[in-house]
């Protein structure tokens, strides 16, 4: 079985002003994309080739390093482009934010805690949202990784994340990434991340 780069659900000038059509489309169609073909070439005639990216994720500890690397690309930015939504849908709510304000004290805190992830990732990575057991925590992780790989400090099932390398938002931002952080909370699909929070 081979991985298929998915469709946005949205126009690539959708987010825009907060995030530009260009930096759109380059993410998907050039970064996204490279990361899909490299993961299928690279898993082509192996044993790898019929698991699912989850159980690839989970043996990331084991595999070769661009198998890692471009399969955490794919699984995460699959992730990234589903939470994302025009006009998003402002704010969490129901047993997901009953959950946030119980394991953070507050939705304010916990928006806190994952903008500081996000500004203070050195380099390129994710910060994530990730759900423990029954638990939510913070983290995040350097390049391509994300909670579901034996070597994240964080382990568990990401809800939330947002890419924080360079090609997310240079076009628009520059080196200001807090910026770009402050403009994904206008643009998160809350349904979404609550879909993934049930699982």
């Amino acid at each position: 079985m081979s991985f298929v780069l998915p469709n946005l659900d949205y126009a690539y000038n959708a987010l825009e002003p907060l995030i530009d059509a260009r930096t759109m489309e380059i993410h998907h169609t050039k970064h996204h994309a490279a990361y899909t073909n490299n993961l299928n070439n690279l898993i082509a005639g192996t044993e790898l080739e019929n698991l699912s990216i989850e159980a690839i994720m989970a043996k990331a500890d084991t595999v070769p390093a661009g198998v890692r690397n471009n399969g955490g690309g794919f699984y995460n930015h699959n992730l990234y482009w589903k939470v994302l939504t025009p006009g998003g849908s402002k704010e969490p709510k129901g047993a997901l934010k009953d959950a946030i304000v119980r394991d953070f004290g507050s939705v304010e805190e916990f928006k806190a805690k994952f903008a500081a992830a996000a500004a203070t990732r050195f380099g390129s990575g994710w910060a994530w949202l990730v759900k423990v057991n029954d638990s939510l925590v913070v983290g995040s992780t350097p390049n391509q990784d994300n909670p579901m790989m034996p070597v994240s400090e964080v382990k568990g099932t990401p809800i939330l994340g947002i890419d924080v390398w360079e090609h997310a938002y240079y076009l628009n931002y520059q080196n200001r990434r807090p910026d770009y952080v402050e403009a994904f909370w206008q643009l998160i699909n809350w349904d979404v991340v609550a879909d993934y929070f049930h699982g």
